[in-house]
């Protein structure tokens, strides 16, 4: 892994997460606003007349986990690596062992779950894209989530399967000829070329249903009111108020020449970061979480959910197609707005590091060592290279 930026100066500017009364989350009746039809400024960078007060931040960050001479000493004297100084290995957390573990262990499941079986064309399709590889960043944070509350990785394997199936479903209809039309997925041709646009069709569709089936039916240890609230957390943030009020949105943009800061972030927000958000907290609620502790760490996902479109956007003008195993550049062929094309280079990375930021400092509350993975996964989302 290699830094996306080592050394930008970063800026503080008025957060989007400012007391979210008026989020979707807070009931199950209220939704997020559309900044272009409710006149609600959503924008970190704009002012907001309606909350005024921000988000204190705190000094807690992946440093918390580094000891005193570690945090201290130069850069230019130290002997560890930027990866070692951003992901350290303490005696009680190993982030590196810790991903490897997590990847194995998702891995095994989701092969598990989507076996080869009859009509055998759509099971090959289901497994040619949920099995290609990918981060396992949104399974990872559901089972870090269920863990900082002591619950079992085990209780939350299902409900982070679910999350990877979905977000493996997204990335099949979103290559399709009719949405983003791409070729190339995880370093490999995408569903529809390999199998057909009507096959990757059905494969996505049969993904989708399929994980709520799983929830369902393989999660064990909890009482069945959890299930349920989970069951309902994934399906608001992938409906009509989540993901796919994000890709609604943004096909709709196409060819729009003023959109603005409040437009795409709202984009994103629900594309992209909804199902990072679900992923969090099914994993806060399995692992026992009151309603407080939920907000917090729903904060802390839509957080790290709009860094981790900010830090697309950037590796999208800056890394080249084998880099990313996606196509490069693709974004600007298209005349898409994105955080560069609006704000520039620099000043996105001044924004994800300040999203960073203002995610770790949601977690100050939480005992440090169990909050170590969501901080390292956070930094690592922030600073990663493809």
């Amino acid at each position: 892994m290699s830094l996306v930026n080592s050394s930008a100066t970063w800026v503080q500017t008025p957060s989007i997460y400012n007391n979210l009364t008026s989020s979707r989350h807070n009931s199950a009746n209220s939704y997020l606003y559309h900044p272009l039809k409710n006149k609600l400024p959503f924008s970190i960078f704009l002012p907001n007349p309606i909350i005024k007060t921000a988000i204190p931040f705190s000094s807690f960050s992946i440093a918390a986990i580094l000891t005193k001479e570690q945090t201290n000493a130069p850069q230019a004297e130290s002997s560890k690596s930027k990866e070692d100084q951003i992901f350290p290995t303490s005696p009680s957390f190993d982030f590196k062992a810790y991903v490897l573990q997590k990847a194995d262990s998702v891995n095994k499941a989701l092969e598990e779950a989507v076996l080869l079986r009859d009509p055998l064309k759509i099971h090959e399709s289901m497994r040619y894209s949920l099995l290609a590889g990918g981060k396992r960043v949104r399974p990872m944070l559901c089972i870090a989530a269920c863990e900082l509350f002591g619950g079992q990785e085990s209780v939350a394997m299902p409900s982070a399967c679910a999350a990877e199936m979905i977000h493996t479903m997204s990335l099949m209809h979103d290559d399709l000829p009719c949405m983003d039309n791409d070729d190339l997925r995880r370093g490999k041709p995408t569903n529809h070329k390999a199998f057909g646009e009507d096959v990757a069709v059905l494969a996505g569709d049969a993904l989708l249903a399929f994980s709520f089936e799983y929830i369902a039916t393989a999660t064990k240890g909890v009482p069945s009111e959890r299930i349920v609230r989970v069951i309902g957390e994934l399906a608001r943030s992938i409906g009509c108020e989540g993901l796919v009020a994000g890709q609604m949105v943004d096909i709709c943009s196409e060819g729009m020449s003023d959109v603005g800061l409040e437009h795409l972030e709202f984009i994103h927000v629900h594309k992209t970061a909804a199902l990072l958000e679900g992923s969090v907290v099914m994993g806060a609620i399995l692992g026992g979480a009151n309603a407080e502790q939920v907000a917090k760490l729903r904060k802390f996902a839509r957080c790290i959910g709009l860094l981790f479109q900010v830090v697309d956007d950037i590796l999208d003008v800056t890394k080249s197609s084998q880099e990313l195993g996606k196509t490069a550049g693709k974004d600007l062929v298209a005349d898409k707005t994105t955080y560069p094309k609006l704000l520039g280079i620099e000043k996105s990375r001044e924004f994800a590091e300040k999203l960073n930021r203002e995610a770790q400092d949601q977690l100050a509350e939480f005992d440090p060592e169990k909050a170590a993975p969501l901080i390292a996964l956070a930094s690592y989302i922030a600073y990663r290279d493809n």
